[in-house]
């Protein structure tokens, strides 16, 4: 397993529509999943779409278990999802590829979810609370869409001008180091 680079915006990869997994799943592909599974936890983070590590695949890891718990990890391949209510409910969101952003989105509540599991069998499940909000945002992902595009205009050029800002900091400190060394 490796950690993969997650992209932050405004990379333009990231708004890029993800492509159906081929051929069911495959070694291959469970090496990428692992590998997301890693870069997520070392994020650290509780869902992450494959455009995130640069692969335009419909493919999603996420583990929603607490600090506390044991590791439930999930991974969620050419994933189909259902509203199953017009209720929705807002809940603040973050995103690895936003850091260090949060606010609320609303969402529906509920959701049904079919797809391919880590060894490939069907799965067809109803997704509620947490785990409704975190499908619904990472399915996002694969439509090329993050949880800011849900914002006002000036709340989204807020989050893209901090990162952007964090992200300067980050090379400059990094240049320095290099300079010093």
């Amino acid at each position: 397993m490796a950690i993969r680079e997650i992209l932050t915006v405004p990379d333009p990869r990231l708004k890029e529509v993800s492509k159906p997994v081929e051929g069911g799943v495959t070694d291959e592909l469970r090496t990428l999943m692992d590998d997301m599974l890693e870069t997520m936890y070392d994020a650290p983070g509780i869902g992450l779409a494959a455009i995130q590590v640069g692969e335009p695949l419909r493919v999603i890891v996420m583990d929603l278990a607490g600090p506390d718990e044991e590791p439930q990890p999930r991974y969620f391949v050419n994933p189909e999802i259902l509203p199953l209510t017009e209720d929705k409910a807002p809940y603040e969101e973050g995103c690895l590829s936003v850091p260090d952003v949060f606010d609320e989105v609303d969402r529906p509540t509920r959701c049904r979810v079919k797809y391919l599991d880590y060894d490939g069998n069907e799965r067809d499940e109803v997704a509620e609370g947490m785990f409704a909000v975190c499908i619904q945002h990472e399915m996002d992902h694969l439509e090329g869409i993050l949880f800011i595009d849900h914002l006002s205009r000036l709340k989204r050029q807020r989050a893209v001008d901090k990162v952007k800002k964090a992200t300067r900091l980050l090379r400059s400190r990094a240049k320095s180091k290099a300079s010093a060394a």
